[in-house]
């Protein structure tokens, strides 16, 4: 969830290239951006270069010249230009993010005359060639993935709905060993549901862009797919500690415990939860949420499960080698060996 898809990538990039470009240029008491406002798509500057025989000088923007000086820095919704003297040819290869979506950048240059910046050469849409389109095969392989998984979390949630009816259906089957295995079952279902419902609102439509859509609901289905996602890992956890609790014969009081293990499984993802909520809304409040920039807020969410899979890690290798010892003669007499082979 937290990974971007090269296109989205490919935006946010330029925007902070574009924020840090004209935050030098205050810094330099500089205010001008080549009669390019910020809030001027990126895609329109780059329409104006494509434009053929579009190499002559620019008109003067206000503040671009300096007469004897030369050029002051500018943002051109693409590239951030140096200062330059008059009469100097600045070189300038296509932005990094451009590797995103193609694999040889090329390089753009710009004349400083006494009047002002000359129109890039060669124009962007020449130098910087990017795909419009998604390639026929990379297209087909998305489209191959989601059929995987959409079969895949449709028959998870069939069998373990299935397997819920029955242990709840048959009084025999109700132990504490079941209830651990019920919520388990039910922390995969909500997984698999969630995935659904946020594929269903932030690829509902081929028309939205998804790397500035931003609703409600769109943040409340990433909020959801977060929190099942985090349940899952919890109770996978639960299952190992109910594991060893039987191993170690301290586990006396199902029901006692069983409350405990209901906190840790549903309690401590809620409260990690709520906290990243909060963390977004006063200090990342972008897009849908499921892009993370700062990633000290993403480890809210993240940290926790590293931890539940460290431990349970540590658990599963506690419980081989208390099978293992149980499973030695040597360790115990024979006579309970006999048992176990």
């Amino acid at each position: 969830l937290g990974r971007l898809h090269p296109e989205c990538e490919f935006i946010f990039q330029l925007k902070k290239d574009q924020q840090r470009c004209l935050k030098e240029i205050a810094e330099n008491g500089n205010h001008t951006t080549e009669g390019l406002s910020c809030s001027q798509p990126r895609a329109a500057a780059l329409e104006d270069d494509a434009a053929p025989g579009s190499f002559q000088a620019s008109p003067q923007a206000p503040g671009q010249s300096t007469g004897v000086a030369g050029c002051e820095q500018t943002w051109d919704a693409v590239v951030c230009w140096p200062l330059a003297t008059v009469g100097e040819t600045v070189n300038v290869t296509c932005p990094p993010v451009f590797s995103y979506l193609m694999k040889n950048p090329g390089t753009v240059s710009r004349n400083c005359t006494i009047n002002g910046w000359s129109n890039p050469f060669p124009p962007y849409y020449l130098a910087c060639t990017i795909e419009d389109e998604i390639p026929v095969e990379r297209e087909s392989y998305f489209a191959t993935v989601k059929v995987i998984y959409t079969v895949g979390y449709g028959a998870s949630i069939f069998s373990l709905t299935t397997a819920m009816i029955i242990l709840l259906m048959f009084r025999s089957l109700h132990c504490a060993r079941n209830y651990v295995h019920i919520q388990l079952f039910a922390s995969f279902i909500l997984r698999a549901v969630a995935v659904f419902i946020k594929d269903a609102s932030l690829f509902a439509s081929d028309e939205t862009e998804h790397c500035t859509f931003s609703t409600g609901g769109c943040k409340a289905a990433v909020v959801l797919c977060h929190y099942c996602v985090m349940t899952n890992f919890f109770w996978l956890l639960v299952e190992a500690l109910y594991l060893n609790s039987l191993l170690f014969s301290f586990f006396h009081r199902g029901r006692k415990y069983f409350r405990w293990f209901v906190l840790l499984g549903w309690g401590v993802p809620t409260i990690c939860i709520i906290a990243w909520i909060i963390s977004r809304m006063y200090f990342e409040d972008t897009e849908c949420w499921d892009v993370n920039e700062i990633s000290s807020f993403w480890w809210i969410i993240k940290g926790p499960i590293v931890v539940s899979i460290g431990v349970n890690f540590i658990l599963f290798i506690n419980i081989i080698r208390i099978l293992i010892q149980k499973l030695d003669p040597q360790l115990i007499q024979f006579n309970n060996s006999s048992q176990y082979r």
